[in-house]
């Protein structure tokens, strides 16, 4: 990714997020030498050895040495950074002895420095869709670790840890670790083989299925394509049987320090607004950038735009017979996202704006794909309970529960751009004077530059997804204030109304020096939500009964199978992988054109839905 000149340095919420916490650091020591310390042992000074390779940084807001040459095994670190969900990260290194020890944070190690449970102590504890989502996960990751030479990582079930839904890996191994004489690249049957350690606790729903999958993987002939697909419906089979409620707010403020608002979100909570079922999957906020003139003209347009084609995208494939893999929608959406994008760069070359005066807005976005999902007892449910994040730039998605607060985007700025590219250390690439520049945003130039992060998650526990612009995650705000809010919401002590004006409320007395907005989600597996107990007001001692009641997926509907005329799904893959190239060469031929096109499509497809509210639609 190469820096986006003409983007403005913001405030990095990633930034200031990641600097140190207060008090006490744990971190994992790597290699034999870190191992040898004994605990109690005081390393240079500064790090207290508190049990094998678990060290405490006594002095955290002092910047750790780096290394003299970064290792090819810190090196893999660093270009696994978009993978940080899963992958520890560089905190420096510690010299003792003449040995160089390479420092980790970021590593599944819970507050008091005791390692996260490995997925093997935790297995039988998990449920059926828990336990494929696990490995689905392990599946995920193979390509690229296999990639960078580290597959190895995934064989051993003692360095998977787990943390909830996620995993988490306990530190890198080196493929080329293994003697020569004996080095053979980690296949798919090695994979297969650690899998089948955990199968005599697999729940007795999967187990079958899992051994099957097992089977073929050790095959000569195994298709990584084919595991992928089964494994995915295996996931989605046991996912669509749980029930899934969800009720989302969204509330935008301008902060105490600007004349204006450049951020829009969607849905939001407004006394005009009529909701739909497209609000109810939808979730969308952008930060827009340009100014008044620009930077609300652009998150505007992105919002409307991506809600016109992601009601086309819903309505062909919400009843398909057949599952579309999610590297395809993932595509889709990336696609969708492009061709967005060239609709604010057209606007931006058509009013002859240049350089800085190009307006643009980062995006985040979360989908929830309702396919339909065949269950064991042969019934087919509507939804998987597959949740696409999408985001360009620095605004942010988490997922929260009463437990942990899990960043699932990572930010698109200078900083981060070093650190994936390998060129830099996180806290050193922190001391360029421009490491919170954006490095990606939408409209700022033609869409064959963007590349938009597009991931797939299971909703499989109860919890609440966040979507916030940078107004309200700066400074850490959002990790160290969910606590807060996140117990109370998901026992119905707390209204979501009354938790959404609270929490930006709080975001501009700590923050306020830009617009703030968020869009929240509850989601509910375990059961149907009760109703809430407590009106607004009696949490802020104003009048409620002008507000809209929160939007609300009813729990999932199972219905009788139905035989689809497959043509129908066909035809929408053409149109889906044919669309984006043929709009992209249509842009760079004829801009002018496309775009009268795309309003006359538009003004189609508004006149055919009318999901849009008309107020947006005056904007």
């Amino acid at each position: 990714m190469n820096s986006t000149s003409n983007l403005p340095n913001r405030t990095s919420a990633l930034t200031m997020n990641r600097s140190q916490p207060q008090g006490f650091h744990y971190l994992w020591a790597v290699g034999a030498s870190a191992q040898r310390q004994k605990p109690g042992k005081t390393i240079a000074s500064r790090y207290q050895v508190k049990a094998s390779q678990i060290w405490l940084d006594t002095q955290p807001d002092t910047d750790p040495q780096v290394p003299l040459a970064v290792s090819e095994l810190a090196q893999v670190y660093m270009l696994l950074y978009p993978y940080r969900l899963h992958v520890p990260e560089v905190y420096g290194v510690c010299r003792e002895g003449g040995d160089e020890i390479l420092l980790l944070e970021n590593v599944p190690l819970a507050e008091d420095g005791e390692l996260q449970p490995s997925i093997a102590q935790v297995w039988h504890q998990g449920t059926a869709t828990r336990q494929i989502y696990w490995l689905w996960q392990m599946l995920e990751l193979w390509t690229p670790f296999s990639e960078l030479g580290v597959a190895s990582s995934l064989l051993s079930p003692d360095q998977v840890r787990v943390e909830g839904w996620r995993i988490r890996l306990q530190e890198l191994i080196l493929d080329q670790g293994q003697t020569k004489e004996s080095f053979q690249q980690p296949t798919l049957a090695n994979l297969a083989q650690t899998w089948m350690v955990l199968l005599p606790d697999a729940k007795p729903i999967i187990a079958d299925k899992l051994q099957a999958i097992c089977t073929l993987m050790q095959t000569s002939n195994a298709s990584y394509r084919d595991i992928s697909t089964r494994l995915n419906a295996l996931l989605l089979e046991q996912a669509a049987a749980l029930p899934l409620r969800s009720q989302v707010i969204g509330a935008t403020d301008v902060g105490r320090r600007r004349s204006h608002n450049e951020d829009t979100c969607y849905p939001l909570t407004t006394k005009t607004l009529t909701f739909d079922e497209l609000s109810a999957r939808l979730t969308i906020v952008c930060d827009g950038i340009g100014g008044h003139d620009g930077g609300e003209v652009a998150s505007n347009l992105a919002v409307q735009s991506i809600q016109l084609q992601i009601k086309a995208l819903l309505s062909e494939i919400a009843h398909q017979p057949e599952l579309l893999p999610p590297d395809l929608i993932c595509d889709q959406l990336a696609a969708i996202v492009r061709v967005v994008n060239n609709l604010i760069a057209a606007k931006n070359d058509a009013q002859n704006r240049t350089a800085r005066r190009r307006m643009g807005t980062t995006l985040v976005m979360a989908l929830q794909i309702p396919q339909c999902v065949t269950l064991t007892s042969g019934s087919v449910a509507n939804n998987g309970h597959e949740l696409y994040i999408v985001n360009v730039g620095d605004s942010r998605a988490y997922w929260i529960t009463s437990e942990y607060c899990h960043q699932l985007t990572v930010d698109d700025d200078v900083a981060v751009r070093e650190v994936r590219m390998g060129r830099s250390l996180y806290r050193e690439a922190l001391k360029r004077p421009d490491s919170g520049a954006l490095t990606q945003a939408m409209g700022t130039r033609e869409g064959h530059h963007l590349h938009p992060s597009v991931r797939r998650f299971i909703v499989e526990e109860d919890g609440l997804l966040v979507l916030c612009s940078d107004g309200m995650s700066d400074n850490g705000f959002v990790e160290q204030s969910w606590a807060d809010y996140a117990e109370l919401i998901l026992q119905d002590k707390f209204s979501l109304e009354a938790a959404v004006k609270s929490w930006l409320d709080f975001a501009n007395q700590r923050n306020g020096h830009d617009n703030a907005s968020i869009v929240l989600t509850q989601c509910q597996v375990s059961s149907s939500l009760p109703e809430l107990q407590l009106p607004l007001s009696f949490i802020t001692g104003e009048e409620d009964r002008d507000l809209p009641e929160p939007i609300v997926i009813p729990p999932t509907e199972v219905v009788k199978p139905k035989r689809k005329n497959r043509i129908w799904l066909k035809t929408l893959l053409v149109l889906l992988l044919g669309g984006g190239a043929a709009l992209g060469t249509w842009y760079y031929r004829d801009p002018a054109g496309m775009q009268q096109h795309l309003q006359k499509v538009r003004a189609e497809v508004e006149s055919l839905h009318r999901f849009v509210p008309n107020d947006l639609l005056k904007r």
